[in-house]
């Protein structure tokens, strides 16, 4: 059996995921994907975490802002807006749903 996390379920559930980190603490795109690593979450690429960054940004549901660093360029460290902390409300209702439906259906299964 695969530990890889199917594309299409994680679409969705990464936005809420990095809402939650950022709300948190302000974090850059390097250090924000060590933190979902760190939960699990390995196989996420910078690829597919700079566009999500991104749309978060248009949707204004975070904030970027550039800041020098001592070891290197600038970094752009993102924080969660207002707007976001609404849609982490949001997500988190969400899952909550549907963790409650799947687990009743798979809970249906493994009483059978």
């Amino acid at each position: 059996m695969t530990t890889k996390i199917d594309s299409q379920l994680l679409k969705g559930v990464l936005t809420g995921c990095i809402l939650q980190l950022l709300q948190k603490e302000e974090l850059y795109g390097y250090t924000l994907s060590e933190r979902l690593a760190d939960n699990g979450f390995s196989d996420i690429s910078n690829g597919t975490i700079y566009p999500l960054l991104l749309s978060m940004e248009k949707k204004g549901w975070i904030v970027g802002q550039m800041r020098e660093s001592e070891t290197g360029p600038k970094r752009k460290y993102y924080a969660v807006t207002a707007l976001g902390q609404e849609e982490l409300l949001h997500f988190k209702h969400q899952w909550q749903l549907l963790k409650e439906n799947v687990n009743q259906v798979i809970g249906d299964e493994e009483n059978e």
